[in-house]
């Protein structure tokens, strides 16, 4: 089974969140009804821009602690090297 690491980002690309889950699909559908985190809900951030995927739920989630202690910058360097126009990908 995988697991994964995302980043989300609103439509006008202000904004990021960094999640993991077992089950990227669903968890995007679950923010996308407004169900997710509270800052994706109120902030609109449910269009996925980034993920890695692991093997174990402890990486996955090592990974987002990571992700959410860098600098804004370095997050969106990260996202525009594997998706340089930052489009919304399809899992």
């Amino acid at each position: 089974m995988n697991y994964y690491c995302y980043i989300l980002s609103n439509k006008n690309r202000t904004l990021l969140y960094v999640g993991s889950t077992r089950d990227l699909e669903k968890r995007i559908k679950v923010h996308k009804s407004g169900n997710g985190a509270n800052f994706t809900r109120k902030y609109n951030v449910f269009e996925l821009i980034y993920f890695e995927t692991f093997e174990d739920n402890k990486m996955a989630r090592k990974r987002e602690s990571q992700l959410k202690n860098w600098h804004k910058e370095w997050k969106w360097n990260l996202v525009k090297k594997s998706n340089p126009d930052l489009k919304i990908l399809e899992i």
